[in-house]
């Protein structure tokens, strides 16, 4: 439900016994949607969320568009991690995501490590099968890659990235989601709380649909 704190401002209430489900959609490859992930998971700590984690992809998002070829080579290499995802979600389901996504962020991101190295060494910290490995160099999962990537296009549009972060509307309505937030470094502690109060609140706003500026960072994993 929905009410007026002492301010006077709209605020979303969840019973902290139920909390409020976020789903969020990640690509492993990218920084910012690292960063997001790493504030959403500050907010489970100071709010009453819990969060769905969902494969999109920047290789399929990219698809039939003219990009500079070092991007286009990019996004050839970006099918290994998502791939293996997929492939651990099915075999595994959906409570290995989160960690794996973890797992392989932590190599690549403040790791800088290779993509296929990257998994591999996630794989072997969560004790997965080294099987999984296969998923890299095979479509035979992309049905379930590509069906995952269209849910969060049909909430947002196909004019964002990665991520895509979904939650209930005001009084349990449709589901609101929108393209961010893009942040570095990664908020802590309430100031993540105070984050998410602010998209919150503009996701609830009828007709609220950008609010943007020009980076002047690059990705900071503090």
């Amino acid at each position: 439900m929905s009410k007026r704190d002492g301010l006077g401002t709209v605020c979303w209430v969840t019973s902290s016994a139920i909390p409020t489900p976020v789903d969020f959609w990640f690509d492993p490859i990218c920084p910012w949607a690292w960063l997001t992930s790493r504030w959403v998971l500050e907010v489970e700590q100071v709010r009453p969320i819990e969060v769905r984690w969902h494969v999109m992809s920047l290789a399929v998002l990219n698809e039939g568009r003219e990009i500079p070829q070092e991007y286009a080579d990019l996004m050839a290499k970006a099918w290994g991690p998502v791939r293996v995802v997929i492939a651990a979600r099915e075999d595994f389901g959906d409570d290995i995501v989160g960690p794996l996504y973890t797992e392989i962020g932590n190599r690549i991101h403040p790791g800088g490590a290779d993509y296929v190295e990257a998994v591999r060494g996630a794989i072997e910290a969560l004790g997965l099968p080294e099987s999984l490995l296969a998923a890299v160099d095979t479509d035979e999962r992309d049905a379930m890659l590509r069906a995952s990537h269209a849910e969060a296009i049909a909430l947002v549009g196909d004019d964002v990235g990665t991520p895509v972060i979904a939650l209930p509307g005001p009084d349990g309505g449709d589901r609101v989601a929108f393209f961010g937030p893009v942040v570095t470094p990664t908020p802590r502690g309430e100031a993540a709380g105070r984050l998410w109060d602010g998209a919150v609140l503009v996701a609830a706003t009828s007709g609220f649909y950008e609010l943007k500026r020009s980076r002047t960072e690059e990705p900071r994993f503090d």
